[in-house]
């Protein structure tokens, strides 16, 4: 059983701030019922640009309650720009602290205020960069590497208890440990026919292949070459510059881009051209 603050329990007892502004200028929302947590995070803004009035609704476990119940005591009185500084290690610090595998409704905090503030600007929270690790949860490889270097994790359960990667199936931990050890200077495992690539080591081995191999050839006559994704054995990458409109471009990919990738990473990957 976790160990709450005396904080922690008293927010989830008796959580500040429940409820909905109907006219609010900034509503963030994070998180689904199919993963178990949910916020929904409303707020209010005087002549003077400061909040005035801040309120939630949560689905989640006693950790995710106080959290957004912290959360909104902390945004009532700041301008937006002091709100928007506020992070979830601040949310953890607030209560006290949290226990490590409940990290991640901080987060989930700090992600339904961004969103908000968004909201209010008429703006759009760019999806995060990177490619899928977690499917379960739609966590990508830099989200998990920024978290691991911010907050110095060293275990698979530290990260799922920041971002709940690693918690449903499973089938990802293989790659998040990857990402650990990438962090940590660790070098990657050597290959063999025994032990095939994951998808994290064959996305890294693709990006690391065309950045080394491909582009400098292709930039020397004003061309480029961008990963778009990878799918199973396709690579879907979308050329650039002079290559975009070149005649000879399919030949490019088959012969020089598909050749090299089969050569220093795998015999079965097809590279395709992305068009838009």
């Amino acid at each position: 059983m976790w160990e709450y603050t005396d904080k922690v329990k008293e927010h989830f007892l008796n959580p500040r701030n429940v409820g909905v502004i109907e006219d609010a200028d900034g509503v963030g929302e994070v998180g689904s019922l199919s993963c178990g947590d949910a916020l929904t995070l409303y707020f209010k803004l005087d002549a003077d640009g400061r909040i005035t009035d801040a309120k939630f609704q949560t689905f989640g476990c006693a950790s995710a309650i106080a959290s957004s119940s912290a959360l909104t005591e902390m945004m009532i009185g700041k301008t937006l720009e002091e709100a928007e500084k506020i992070t979830n290690d601040d949310i953890a610090s607030f209560l006290g602290e949290l226990p490590k595998e409940k990290m991640h409704c901080s987060v989930m905090g700090q992600e339904a205020l961004e969103k908000a503030i968004a909201c209010y600007r008429g703006e759009t929270v760019p999806k995060p960069e990177g490619n899928i690790i977690c499917e379960c949860f739609g966590i990508t490889d830099r989200q998990i590497e920024a978290t691991v270097r911010d907050h110095h994790l060293v275990t698979i359960d530290d990260v799922t208890g920041h971002l709940k990667a690693g918690g449903g199936c499973g089938k990802c931990h293989e790659d998040i440990q990857a990402i650990i050890d990438q962090v940590q200077g660790k070098p990657m495992p050597i290959r063999s026919e025994a032990a095939p690539l994951t998808n994290l080591q064959k996305i890294r081995l693709i990006e690391e292949t065309l950045e080394r191999e491909i582009k400098p050839a292709l930039h020397q006559d004003g061309g480029g070459i961008e990963l778009v994704d990878v799918d199973g054995n396709r690579v879907m990458v979308k050329l650039r510059g002079t290559c975009a409109g070149c005649k000879a471009s399919q030949v490019t990919l088959k012969k020089t881009v598909e050749a090299k990738l089969r050569e220093l990473v795998s015999k079965d990957l097809v590279v395709e051209e992305v068009r838009s």
